[in-house]
């Protein structure tokens, strides 16, 4: 286990450092009342007074439910200032309107709702001198179970070597909600999905595989699979190399 009491301090310090060289005033985040964006919010808090977590559900009946819920206590209980943007019908305006030019299949509109959400973080951001904290895990990067332009597109990111399993663990020592520890971990993209059912897998044996290498081949042949179907995501676009001179 990781000494989470150094890890708060240079973590703090890392963001304190981003935002003094980017001259920001504040941070905003995706309050999605999940672990990682909980855990992102109580050390942006920690870090910088002025943090802002928006709330932006957009169609789930879990946006609107558990996770709004959630995202309010954990907000109160650390003292975050918290803003909902509903998303909902925006999100439906857009489905309908790229309708009329294409057949959206369930990856495609799955994928609208964290882009739209990308999209209001970055217009806050910049209307108030903000940066954009990423609340991506490790255990998601490596995966690639994020969204690319989406909930992957962040200014900065300061959990994004812990794994899931380690996320637990700091969210314990700073005092989490239990709720907030226990609750099945889910992107809330439609109703009833959670990660593990989407990738085959549980996040315990990523976990193990990435922090301890132990991995049967029937997992490794799913992390693997998902790992370089998703190299794509964890790097920057691809340029034309210039010719050598």
């Amino acid at each position: 286990m990781r000494n989470y009491a150094e890890e708060l301090k240079n973590r703090i310090e890392f963001i304190q450092e981003v935002l003094s060289k980017a001259k920001a005033d504040g941070i905003v985040y995706g309050n999605s009342g999940g672990k990682d964006s909980v855990l992102v919010g109580i050390l942006c808090k920690i870090a910088c007074d002025n943090t802002l977590g928006v709330m932006m559900p957009a169609g789930s009946r879990r946006n609107y439910e558990e996770d709004l819920v959630d995202a309010k206590c954990v907000s109160e209980k650390f003292d975050i200032e918290y803003r909902i943007l509903d998303l909902g019908d925006v999100k439906s305006a857009l489905i309908d309107r790229i309708g009329d030019i294409t057949k959206l299949n369930d990856m495609a509109t799955s994928n609208i709702s964290p882009r739209l959400r990308m999209i209001s973080l970055y217009a806050i951001a910049a209307a108030e001198n903000r940066l954009v904290a990423g609340t991506g895990n490790r255990s998601e990067i490596h995966m690639g179970y994020f969204t690319k332009w989406g909930d992957g597109a962040c200014d900065f990111n300061p959990i994004a070597d812990f794994t899931v399993t380690e996320t637990y663990e700091f969210l314990k020592y700073l005092g989490a909600p239990s709720e907030i520890i226990e609750k099945s971990p889910s992107a809330a993209l439609y109703d009833g999905q959670t990660d593990e059912q989407d990738m085959g897998i549980t996040y315990a044996k990523i976990d193990d595989y990435l922090l301890t290498g132990n991995v049967i081949e029937e997992d490794y042949k799913i992390i693997s699979g998902y790992h370089n179907r998703s190299e794509h995501k964890r790097r920057m676009p691809l340029y034309y190399p210039k010719k050598k001179v």
